[in-house]
């Protein structure tokens, strides 16, 4: 129960910090949504879709999206940046949607915040028959050197899955399949400072342990061979994506 509640703390977090998320976080390479999204999908739910993140690249591909994000002031932000979305507050454990109502669900940087036991059923209710289930995340790559002390100095998150563990999924879609691509995103040094203001495990310190993890980061920017006088800085990113379709029969 504690780790649920945990959990719980951390994705309500967001809430109190929906503009810096929007400002800083990167967007997702266009192969990792082509790799995710079937080209014969044409409805597709964003489930904790944010601030549209993931959601613009979709509306790129000409799809029909509907996004669903149990933060309200994450949608606020969602609704000045994209118009003419369709938007529901809700949950991977409780979708305001109808039954097979859509042909591929992606959830981008979301899926460690539900609980599977609930969410998988959940998702397998809303998609059509032989539909597609999309998770991705941007993970820093760390086998960077400055980007592993970056890690050091913010910290991680207790909630987050073990590096190279797959997610929860199981029955009834059938086994998970893999794609990872390899990108940059450049940033200014505020920017890298919005990107730690946008964690979760940051939001949710004490206002003296926040500065603290600033100042630290200030000095790693300042001192490091890397970025020492840089007006800019390229953030490598791996984006790891995970498909799995539910089967044209269940059971």
């Amino acid at each position: 129960m504690r780790e649920r509640n945990d959990v719980t703390a951390h994705a309500r977090a967001f809430d109190r910090a929906a503009d810096v998320y929007e400002a800083a976080r990167p967007s997702y390479p266009q192969a990792a949504v082509d790799w995710l999204v079937p080209s014969t999908a044409k409805r597709v739910l964003d489930l904790g879709a944010g601030t549209g993140k993931l959601t613009r690249l979709l509306v790129d591909r000409a799809l029909d999206v509907v996004a669903v994000d149990p933060s309200a002031q994450m949608l606020g932000v969602f609704e000045r940046a994209l118009h003419g979305i369709r938007t529901h507050l809700g949950s991977a454990e409780d979708i305001p949607l109808g039954d097979a109502s859509v042909d591929a669900v992606v959830s981008g940087q979301a899926w460690h915040w539900v609980d599977p036991v609930r969410a998988v059923p959940e998702v397998a209710r809303v998609l059509r028959p032989g539909g597609t289930l999309g998770l991705v995340w941007n993970s820093r790559d760390e086998s960077v050197d400055w980007v592993a002390e970056l890690g050091r100095r913010i910290g991680g998150d207790v909630v987050y899955a073990p590096a190279n563990t797959p997610p929860r999924v199981g029955a009834p879609f059938g086994p998970l399949e893999t794609f990872a691509v390899h990108w940059k995103q450049e940033l200014t040094p505020e920017g890298l400072l919005d990107l730690v203001r946008s964690r979760s495990y940051f939001i949710t310190k004490e206002a003296d342990e926040q500065l603290a993890v600033l100042e630290s980061v200030r000095r790693l920017v300042a001192e490091h061979p890397s970025l020492a006088g840089r007006d800019t800085i390229e953030m490598p990113y791996i984006t790891e994506c995970y498909r799995t379709a539910l089967p044209i029969q269940n059971g």
